[in-house]
């Protein structure tokens, strides 16, 4: 089959969990004997419309576009509105004699539902709607914005737009299906696809960049945070238990990544004195996937206000290399039940400072505990999360989509 995939964004320079997940996911369809082509925005100085090249063997189609990350909020929102007219007006000439077979599309954006109505008008295609962000909701959960405001409408209209032209919307747990019926019961289309990743632990021979011995901390034990420095991720709530544990000099913190809270992470550092806080900007993918291999724990944090269950993507990285799982999110999220159920680390509600404290300590006195837990969180990886079940999950609903 010929598979249309549509990331907001892309490798070899995107820094997201989401863009190598996507890669994998290509890389996967091809080994089954499928042609999956990428469909990512590209930069807005390149020279054409649409710019072709290929990575491992994946064909990627990157349309000229704006910038929709590292841009202030309005222009962020007018260019990722743009995303589905820019993609169109690129690839349309390339699909006149090849249509697709389906297309598989990745929220967020909310953007690119008017360009699944084209797809599909145009070839017929299924078209899965992988759901890993409520957006706007949680922006308005957040009082970011207001329910019932222009803005809010707005964002809603593509939404919506976003749920009525996918033909299944791809959940990543039972508790996000649950909460989704409840703000939307008219939906009935909806699936379970948990996030995936490869399963084959990173082989080193030397480091491009030796996080130890550049920022000396080769005695230490590491706690990582990688990713998104955001609203959403509520990083206050790490900060806090850096803060916590500046009183024990074994334990040290490395947070990379980028985000609307990297300057509040910088400005704590400084006000709370955290100087066992290493804060360093995104690492491209290549390198990041070296920086799991030389921390200790990785941490993942939540706005404790968020009413979403999502599983975020960077745990799946902290699994492959074996790191237990430490961190705190909103209540009620079935990822807590999740980690400490299969022994792969320590989660608790944000807002429970003295319980994460607790199981901080147990891992800087205990590398027994951390052992254990690192290799109980690679097995739940291989056993829950591979690329492989997710591809079969994909093809079994596009080919009952596609011979009804």
């Amino acid at each position: 089959m010929r598979i249309a995939l549509f990331p907001d964004d892309y490798l070899p320079d995107s820094t997201l969990v989401h863009a190598k997940m996507f890669h994998e996911l290509a890389l996967e369809f091809i080994r089954l004997g499928h042609t999956p082509i990428i469909i990512t925005p590209g930069k807005p100085e390149q020279s054409t419309r649409l710019c072709v090249d290929y990575i491992d063997g994946v064909e990627i189609w990157r349309f000229r576009n704006g910038q929709t990350r590292g841009v202030g909020k309005v222009k962020r929102a007018l260019n990722e509105t743009l995303l589905s007219w820019n993609a169109w007006w690129a690839i349309k000439n390339e699909i006149r004699d090849a249509k697709f077979d389906a297309c598989i599309n990745y929220a967020p954006t909310i953007f690119f539902g008017p360009l699944m109505r084209k797809l599909k008008a145009h070839s017929n295609c299924y078209v899965y709607l992988i759901l890993r962000d409520m957006f706007p909701q949680w922006v308005i959960d957040e009082g970011i914005i207001k329910e019932g405001s222009l803005i809010a409408k707005y964002f809603r209209f593509f939404e919506k737009l976003n749920y009525d032209v996918a033909d299944c919307i791809g959940l990543m747990s039972e508790a996000n299906v649950l909460y989704f019926q409840k703000l939307f019961p008219h939906y009935s289309n909806l699936a379970i696809l948990r996030n995936w990743a490869n399963t084959t632990p990173l082989a080193v021979e030397s480091y491009s960049l030796d996080i130890r011995k550049k920022y000396d901390l080769e005695d230490q034990i590491i706690f990582f945070y990688g990713g998104n420095i955001g609203h959403a991720q509520d990083m206050s709530n790490l900060l806090r238990l850096a803060r916590s544990m500046k009183s024990h000099p074994k334990a040290t913190f490395l947070f990379v990544g980028q985000g609307d809270e990297f300057d509040l992470v910088l400005r704590k550092k400084k006000e709370w004195l955290l100087d066992n806080l290493t804060v360093l900007p995104a690492v491209n993918q290549s390198v990041y996937k070296e920086l799991l291999t030389q921390v200790d724990v990785g941490l993942f944090s939540l706005a404790k206000s968020h009413k979403a269950h999502n599983f975020p993507g960077k745990l799946l990285g902290y699994m492959l290399e074996s790191l237990p799982i430490l961190g705190s999110v909103n209540p009620g999220n079935d990822v807590i039940k999740f980690i400490n159920d299969e022994g792969a680390g320590c989660a608790y509600v944000n807002g429970e400072d003295k319980l994460l404290y607790d199981a901080a300590i147990r891992y800087v006195s205990d590398p027994d505990l951390r052992q254990v837990h690192g290799c109980n969180a690679l097995q739940v990886l291989k056993g829950s999360f591979s690329v492989g079940s997710a591809v079969e999950h994909l093809l079994c609903h596009i080919d009952k989509g596609n011979s009804k």
